[in-house]
């Protein structure tokens, strides 16, 4: 096995940077595989193209007779580009995309007459079995039908030679079965409500658009060097491995020099991002070694949450031509830093206003303050949702390990916009006087434009910042899917919003209040209410664990603890009431997420003790059996002065003993407490047995493998290290 170390070694070593050509700029390449409304103008009648611009602005819909002209345009284009094949693209909840792919070819039942088809049937809808994805009990293997179904506002797009189409996927019963419904139904609430509170402001305004910005972290591994690794094969980490003695303690990675063949790669892979329309714009070196961020402009939610699950999979697809391997995993590595996907999320209106950046006047930023405290109080009230929302098995090892933020929700909006709200919460109750209302406008609202965008330190160590004119949710993992943080998030607001206006209503109908003065008793309300949730210090300290509890703020540091708050009453009431799912969707969900994280706990409990076994333990003993050829022959030479001239020798075989008992003792444990957990029917005690009881042994096993690794010749270790895995460029 240490051959199969070393010749991955010997390839990763000689590797060449892959000859890249860029085909032509940035700005001329851009959507060009893209159904977007420059090929639409050219493919689709005028009726076919009114009728997928209203289902994208209006959410009209678009009847079996449209639908096949717009098939016909759609294949047309999609032939004019060498395509052969179609796909109905969506995102089941096993956090990837799927697909399935059917030829345009066709014959007659004679086999004549060959001919490329593709119509408003195919378009429109397909059917996957339900039952073969996860699905929470909502389907059996006998009542396997589901369906696809066309989102024509996420355009399609060509990916090799197939016309990929993104969809919807939602049982025969009708409930849904992917992660785009709940994320669509969150929107049309997002924007009903903010258009609502906007019309106070603005009464021009039709529609709010919620804005996603994502950064996308990830390790770039040589190929043959992450095939080595059994844990990395099958679980996305390292399970055991001793850690560098150099490892991102110098700095000098973060935003340094690009190697050049991650450099090579990046070019290619943002090429291939181009002509699908994905605006990618950042790239740079992260903290750890061999660990990279790419980021892109802003889009709508929607589109920008399909453009990162296709962006994953280009990015291994490209990967595989420059002979690496992408690891997404939120900490591959044990002592460095693992990788998150900050949601920077805003709310824009359809007359070009971003709703959360304030201007020069009061007017405006009395808008701004609506929108800004609205979110402050949605996340006060609903931080556990928050929270359940990025729980993952992977990102355990991530929040709160004093590189990510901690498994505390809390909010950060800097000393600047801290002393406005201050100001605001002391402005009397009731009206307002004229002195208070030209005060605050003045005095209050009138600093923000002057200090905004830099008003805060960027706290690395918040969950959830406010960072200018965005709202930054720096607690998603790198391997997640974006919608799920979204879909709460616009749900939780738009929630809170809606609930504004109807005190904000009560108070100018019931009090003669004038609007001004009613928002502004709102506001100060909602800035009494949400305090505990805003912190401003370092939220990895220990004082701030002892504060937050002190606050009544939850600190669920697992995944079993945290996603309870998905089936509480509080969660299943908002997405009933919002339609974004009701009882029976939101309990298969957390039924489905139960059993992925015991899936995954269960996975990387049987690879650890697969390699702690099958490759440590033998590459010990063989390693020892050298020391003991080492100390009979000593024996022989020195006679009774062996013991002294062989005595580190012999403390090195008893140290080895040591540890490969230890291996095999809590090996076994581990595999009891697996088969007792294996036995329990309850999703949730399920869960957290693997959690509580399984997991744990993992450590242990871990810190005998890596003493081991420090023992044994460097020659014999079968498994590639953590050197050569960080610093093989």
């Amino acid at each position: 096995m240490s051959t199969l170390r070393f010749q991955a070694l010997r390839d990763a070593s000689t590797r060449k940077p892959v000859h890249f050509e860029e085909i032509d700029r940035k700005s001329n390449i851009f959507g060009a595989n893209v159904f977007n409304e420059k090929a639409m103008k050219q493919f689709l009648t005028s009726d076919a193209l009114k009728g997928v611009r209203d289902a994208i602005q209006h959410g009209t819909k678009i009847d079996r007779k449209l639908a096949d002209y717009i098939a016909m345009g759609m294949k047309e284009w999609a032939l004019s580009k060498g395509v052969t094949h179609y796909t109905h693209w969506f995102q089941p909840l096993t956090g990837t995309t799927a697909e399935k792919h059917d030829a345009f070819f066709e014959v007659s039942y004679d086999g004549s007459d060959p001919v490329e088809k593709f119509g408003g049937a195919q378009l429109v809808q397909q059917e996957p079995d339900a039952s073969s994805f996860p699905n929470g009990g909502i389907r059996n293997t006998f009542e396997a039908r589901g369906y696809t179904a066309w989102d024509p506002t996420s355009p399609a797009f060509i990916y090799g030679t197939t016309l990929c189409i993104p969809t919807v996927f939602i049982a025969y019963t009708g409930e849904a079965l992917d992660n785009k419904i709940p994320l669509l139904r969150a929107l049309s609430a997002i924007d009903e409500a903010a258009t609502e509170v906007c019309r106070y402001f603005d009464k021009n305004v039709k529609k709010v658009t919620a804005t996603l910005g994502w950064e996308q972290e990830y390790f770039l591994i040589d190929k043959a060097l992450a095939n080595s690794r059994p844990d990395l094969m099958m679980t996305g980490r390292t399970l055991l491995g001793h850690t560098s003695a150099k490892g991102q303690q110098l700095d000098d990675h973060y935003f340094g020099s690009i190697p050049t063949r991650a450099l090579t790669y990046m070019r290619d892979l943002e090429q291939e991002c181009m002509l699908l329309g994905i605006p990618v714009k950042t790239r740079h070196n992260e903290v750890a070694p061999n660990q990279f961020e790419l980021a892109p402009i802003f889009e709508e939610t929607n589109l920008a949450v399909d453009h990162n699950s296709l962006l994953m999979d280009v990015m291994q697809k490209v990967a595989e031509r420059h002979d690496f391997k992408v690891l997404f995993h939120e900490k591959p590595f044990k002592g460095v830093n693992g990788s998150g996907k900050h949601n920077n999320w805003s709310l824009a209106t359809d007359t070009g206003v971003n709703l959360l950046s304030p201007s020069k006047t009061p007017m405006s930023n009395l808008q701004f303050l609506t929108f800004f405290i609205n979110t402050i109080k949605a996340v006060n009230d609903y931080e556990t949702l928050l929270r359940a929302a990025i729980a993952t098995a992977s990102n355990d090892h991530r929040l709160g390990a004093n590189e990510a933020p901690p498994a505390i929700i809390s909010v950060f909006i800097g000393a600047q916009l801290t002393k406005v709200l201050s100001e605001l919460e002391s402005v009397t109750t009731g009206k307002l006087s004229p002195e208070e209302k030209t005060d605050l406008k003045l005095n209050v609202v009138g600093k923000i434009p002057d200090v905004l965008l830099d008003n805060t330190d960027r706290n690395r160590t918040s969950p959830f910042a406010f960072t200018g004119n965005k709202w930054e949710f720096r607690a998603v993992g790198s391997n997640s899917n974006c919608s799920n943080a979204m879909t709460t998030l616009n749900a939780i607001v738009a929630k809170q919003l809606k609930d504004f206006k109807i005190e904000v209503d009560t108070l100018i109908e019931s009090k003669d209040m004038k609007k001004d003065d009613a928002i502004f008793n709102v506001l100060r309300e909602y800035i009494k209410q949400s305090k505990k949730i805003l912190f401003e210090g370092d939220g990895y300290s220990d004082s701030w664990e002892k504060e937050a509890a002190k606050r009544g703020l939850s600190n669920f540091k697992t995944t079993p603890e945290a996603i309870k708050a998905k089936v509480s009453k509080q969660a299943l009431d908002l997405f009933s009431e919002l339609g974004i799912l009701n009882h029976v969707e939101a309990e298969a969900r957390y039924e489905i997420e139960l059993e992925e994280y015991t899936k995954k706990i269960q996975i990387e409990g049987r690879v650890l003790g697969d390699i702690a076994r099958n490759h440590v333990i033998p590459t010990a003993i063989r390693y020892q059996n050298t020391l003991i050829e080492n100390v009979k022959g000593l024996k022989e030479i020195f006679g009774k002065e062996f013991e002294t001239i062989a005595k580190e020798q012999i403390v090195l075989i008893k140290e080895i003993s040591g540890h490969i008992e230890g291996i095999n003792s809590k090996v076994l444990a581990m595999t009891d407490e697996r088969r007792t957990a294996n036995h329990l029917t309850d999703a949730q005690k399920m869960a957290e047995a693997y959690c509580n009881k399984v997991k744990p042994y993992f450590e242990d096993i871990r810190n005998h493998c890596d003493k081991l690794e420090l023992l044994v010749d460097d020659e014999s270790w079968t498994l590639t290290k953590y050197r050569e895995l960080l610093f093989t460029k």
